[in-house]
């Protein structure tokens, strides 16, 4: 993202790496921030703070982010040394979030921001002062203890209706006369990348958004990460006309952008969710995210799912105004979890949503 351009000055977003080192010199810690001067691209939203201190008279910004950019995908933010002793890793952790503090000071930051840590890193930042907060996403999980053995067995798990809507769906899918294929980036042709950046393109302008990632991302990626990079794509006539962008690493699959060049009837569904549901089975993965937001998810079998954060607010009246706010925010994501789980498409569903397991390092 750096080596691109997608991050740095001229998007409004410098990294700012907190380090902790022993005596002898050692890496032992970190965190990864960013100085932002706007709230684009996070999936965990303070617009509605940042106006909030605009109209008291407080600037919002810059403001110091721990996350990956335009990411909404739970992580680590407090990296340590698996190596470590628990007592050391836990001495390295107090003095990342001294050190995250302190570069609050030295940037003038009005706020620290820690977005879609893991459940355990948002209780010991709350016990340091940050005010935590439950968000909602939709992730796929896979069958435990035994995991699905293909699509069909995952769909025998539905209750009738949903599993014949889902068959409905992928033949009208099937019905355009288009091939599909699932590759991983170190498989794919030059045509096929320059399709993949130009969906990205074409989806961003159709919805009026930002084009977060650069044209020279995708190169870079290519170079680096390719064999990381999922696609889903349709082709007619050989030519790529539909497609995603998706991450795997370890047992885990993340969902990222799609785009088409026309519409086809529920296209969507079958590259972003069904032929992505049937790589993560066909690899026994453990979890797929499919990004942020979207209800719909829900009735292709991606059930809902708790994110976490944590927050720090210099100025005392906005924090203590956020952090009526958490409580009963909190409380609604709870109740809102609640009602989709009672849809849940599977006969036997979780009574509670699961909070995503520790991401594979």
């Amino acid at each position: 993202m750096e080596r691109s351009g997608t991050v740095g000055e001229t998007a409004g977003m410098v990294p700012r790496f907190v380090v902790v080192r022993d005596a002898g010199g050692r890496l032992c810690g970190a965190m990864p921030f960013y100085r932002k001067a706007h709230s684009y691209g996070e999936f965990i939203f303070d617009w509605s703070w940042a106006n909030a201190s605009h109209r008291s008279g407080v600037p919002y910004y810059p403001k110091l982010v721990a996350a990956m950019p335009f990411t909404p995908a739970t992580g680590s933010r407090l990296l340590l040394d698996p190596n470590d002793t628990p007592e050391f890793r836990a001495r390295v952790t107090e003095q990342l979030i001294a050190g995250a503090r302190q570069l609050a000071d030295d940037e003038d930051a009005s706020s620290l921001h820690v977005l879609f840590c893991t459940e355990e890193e948002s209780r010991v930042l709350a016990a340091a002062g940050f005010m935590p907060r439950l968000s909602l996403q939709f992730h796929w999980h896979n069958r435990t203890p035994t995991p699905y053995r293909d699509f069909d067995d995952y769909l025998g798990e539905m209750k009738s209706r949903h599993r014949k809507q889902i068959r409905h769906e992928r033949s009208i899918a099937a019905e355009h006369g288009l091939t599909f294929k699932t590759v991983l980036g170190s498989d794919m042709s030059d045509a096929e990348w320059i399709a993949i950046r130009g969906f990205y393109s074409a989806n961003a302008d159709k919805h009026g958004s930002i084009e977060y990632l650069t044209p020279t991302f995708f190169d870079v990626i290519r170079e680096t990460y390719a064999h990381r990079v999922v696609c889903t794509l349709a082709f007619r006539d050989g030519v790529a006309v539909a497609g995603t962008i998706n991450f795997e690493k370890g047992r885990h699959l993340y969902g990222r952008y799609w785009g088409c060049l026309a519409d086809h009837q529920m296209l969507h569904f079958e590259l972003c969710y069904h032929r992505l549901i049937e790589r993560a089975i066909a690899g026994g993965y453990t979890r797929f995210e499919a990004g942020a937001q979207g209800e719909h998810k829900l009735k292709r079998g991606l059930l809902p799912s708790f994110t976490y954060s944590a927050h720090w607010i210099r100025h005392p009246g906005l924090s203590a105004a956020v952090s009526s706010f958490l409580v009963t925010e909190a409380a609604a994501v709870r109740e809102q979890s609640a009602a989709y789980s009672a849809e849940s498409p599977f006969r036997n569903p979780a009574s509670t949503p699961p909070a995503p397991d520790k991401p594979d390092d």
